[in-house]
């Protein structure tokens, strides 16, 4: 008995040592709350790495799009061609031999005209050459300056305009990107919220076992004193050991449940597995008065999910159209008008000019596609009413959420007030009987009992407050309206504006 009550002596020595210990280091963590999280997540969380690079990537492709609509200028240069060529000369069925020196460039600005789908192209082609030709032992040369200056016009007829198209494509997939960045954001606070709150929540059961420890550690104290005075039988130092044991196996266990949560939030936050934290939660209840309402008008009003089916919606308009277009009759009607001058002179080239307009129209006219554009079109159609019917149930969807978050809300308000009253109920009975056992009056059975149902009646307490704050935040995802602040949640803010400002851009 004398060496098991040492081992037991030196086991709450190193306890309470490692304890303090842990108290001390905690001086060395990084303190967390919430927000703090919120604000690591968002510089390190992968999913958000991931969700705005993908936000930058749609941004610079709607850039150089818009970039493509403005004149575009290039510069082709030829510095020295030489070429000797046998040739067959069909004019006078004869063959002849020609040598030819030559350099030029070409200078060419084009402007896509966004409203007509056409395009202006100005093409000055400059060179020089030194040719010789040998025909039946008579040799011919000629050495001139060139320069084919043309402006030209081509205006696609009968068909769509491609570049609107392609325009209004990007313009949508960088508000489809900005939106699930936003949603992202909030999937990511909901998710960092109940990680936090479920590392609080082990912190605070960490304190509960410990205490439980103590009141264990000190009940032993008080049986063993009795014991030895033959006061109460030594069966109760036998249940006053096994009640220590357990409370001292549950604080170890607290301590590995905390340190598996902070590990998991740790990872979330995108934060090294080795940087030490320490959370600090404010999880006071107040209950509110929300009009559901209101709620659901918010949510109906704002949800991000809605505008991403409004643009899949128009993004089925659009492929129908190019779907339509398959097999088309569709023209090209071209304009041209240029000026082309020779001369051995540089300063003479222009003096007979020789003038080359040229007007062109072109058709593509589809015979017979064996129905494969009816069967493309038909395809596309029930597409649009699949996106429509996804539209409408979304709407369904999210009424549905909010008033579900609302019921939940008015039942853990009725559990707050249960769950508070097991706590002070528990704690009553506790004081009372701790009396009660240290006069002999129950056994250490009991008192183990009561001890129990003390600690997880504060465990349950906690758990409820944090339950009616996640589900409170749940509400405001569902309905992006912060009814503790009483204001509308814009999970959009400066990519918004980009996003708004490139479609009021696109659209003038």
């Amino acid at each position: 008995m004398m060496m098991r009550n040492r081992k037991y002596k030196l086991k709450c020595m190193w306890l309470v040592v490692g304890l303090a210990g842990s108290s001390l280091f905690s001086f060395s963590q990084e303190v967390i709350t919430i927000d703090r999280a919120l604000e690591i997540a968002e510089e390190n969380n992968p999913q958000m790495i991931t969700s705005k690079l993908n936000l930058e990537r749609t941004q610079f492709s709607l850039q150089a799009q818009r970039a493509s609509l403005k004149p575009q200028f290039s510069l082709n240069l030829d510095p020295f061609s030489y070429s000797q060529t046998r040739r067959f000369d069909d004019r006078y069925s004869q063959w002849y031999t020609n040598k030819a020196i030559g350099t030029s460039g070409t200078f060419r600005s084009s402007l896509p005209i966004l409203w007509t789908d056409g395009t202006l192209a100005l093409t000055n082609q400059f060179g020089w050459q030194d040719s010789r030709s040998v025909l039946d032992g008579v040799g011919n040369s000629n050495k001139a300056f060139t320069n084919n200056l043309n402006l030209r016009y081509d205006q696609p007829i009968f068909t769509y305009n491609r570049q609107k198209m392609d325009l209004k494509r990007l313009v949508f997939d960088y508000e489809n990107a900005a939106i699930s960045y936003a949603l992202q954001r909030l999937t990511t606070e909901r998710r960092i919220t109940e990680q936090f709150y479920n590392v609080y929540l082990a912190q605070e059961n960490l304190q509960i076992s410990r205490d439980e420890y103590e009141n264990a550690k000190r009940n032993y104290d008080i049986t063993k004193s009795k014991v030895d005075a033959d006061l109460s039988p030594r069966e109760e130092l036998f249940q006053a050991e096994v009640n220590l044991a357990s409370a001292e196996s549950s604080v170890q266990q607290s301590v590995v449940t905390l340190e598996n949560g902070k590990d998991n939030l740790k990872q979330t936050l995108g934060m090294s597995l080795d940087r030490e934290i320490n959370i600090i939660a404010d999880i006071e209840v107040h209950p509110l008065l929300i009009d559901p309402d209101q709620a659901i008008q918010s949510g109906l009003a704002s949800r991000m999910e809605l505008r991403q089916r409004e643009i899949n919606i128009d993004l089925a308009d659009l492929q129908l159209i190019t779907v339509k277009a398959l097999n088309e009759f569709r023209g090209n009607l071209s304009f041209q008008i240029g000026i082309l001058g020779d001369n051995e002179r540089f300063s003479n080239m222009y003096d007979n000019p020789t003038q080359n307009p040229r007007v062109a129209v072109t058709l593509a006219v589809p015979i017979f596609d064996w129905g494969e554009k009816k069967a493309r079109v038909r395809a596309q159609q029930t597409q649009q009413t699949i996106v429509r019917l996804d539209y409408d149930n979304q709407k369904v969807t999210i009424e549905l959420d909010i008033r579900q978050t609302l019921r939940n809300l008015g039942n853990l308000i009725k559990q707050l007030d249960l769950a508070e009253k097991n706590v002070r109920n528990a704690q009553l009975a506790f004081d009372l009987n701790q009396i009660r056992y240290r006069e002999g009056e129950i056994t250490g059975l009991q008192i183990s009992q009561l001890q129990a149902q003390l600690s997880n009646s504060k465990i349950a307490f906690t758990r409820a407050k944090i339950n009616y704050k996640t589900e409170l935040l749940n509400l405001k995802i569902a309905s992006l309206y912060d009814f503790e602040k009483d204001e509308a949640i814009v999970p959009i803010t400066s990519s918004g504006a980009v996003v708004r400002e490139n479609i009021n851009h696109s659209n003038n």
